[in-house]
């Protein structure tokens, strides 16, 4: 399987998601069953088909983060040896050049992106039209909602704690 990059705090959000499942959520669920058995016939019992999609919603979601675990390229920016461009991890200051806003966005792994936190996939428009170039570029993204023309402000390589 390919390695997927990842920032140090999606490495770190993903352990501590897993931890709680598997020592909070599993015994929970577990105690359920236990429960729902005592209650009469599995076939008939509402409670016990319940804990057991329950539980097997919870052990896919297990799985699914071990696989994204061992399949990580953790990237620690803060250790990038060529700190001049835009990368995978930085956080990146842009001015849009028709409205004048201003938005800071980091710029992460597909599991990590929060638009409303700014964190922005690699593979959104903004972050392809904006890896690569450098501090005072201009750059012109079509984005969903037409072209957009942003200048960079600034590039930090710095590390964000959850």
């Amino acid at each position: 399987m390919k390695r997927v990059p990842m920032t140090l705090n999606g490495e770190k959000k993903l352990r501590k998601e897993l931890e709680f499942l598997k020592n909070v959520k599993r015994p929970e669920i577990i105690t359920s069953l236990i429960e729902a058995r005592k209650h009469g016939d599995l076939k008939e019992n509402a409670e016990y088909q319940a804990a057991r999609e329950e539980q097997s919603f919870y052990e896919g979601r297990i799985k699914e983060i071990e696989r994204k675990l061992l399949n990580a390229h953790v990237i620690d920016v803060t250790q990038l040896k060529e700190k001049n461009h835009v990368t995978f991890g930085s956080t990146v200051t842009l001015k849009d050049n028709i409205s004048e806003k201003i938005s800071i966005y980091q710029i992460v792994g597909e599991d990590e992106a929060d638009f409303k936190e700014n964190l922005i996939s690699f593979c959104s428009p903004i972050a392809k039209g904006i890896i690569g170039k450098k501090e005072g570029d201009v750059v012109k993204i079509n984005t969903p909602n037409g072209k957009a023309i942003y200048t960079i402000l600034e590039v930090k390589y710095i590390q964000y704690n959850l």
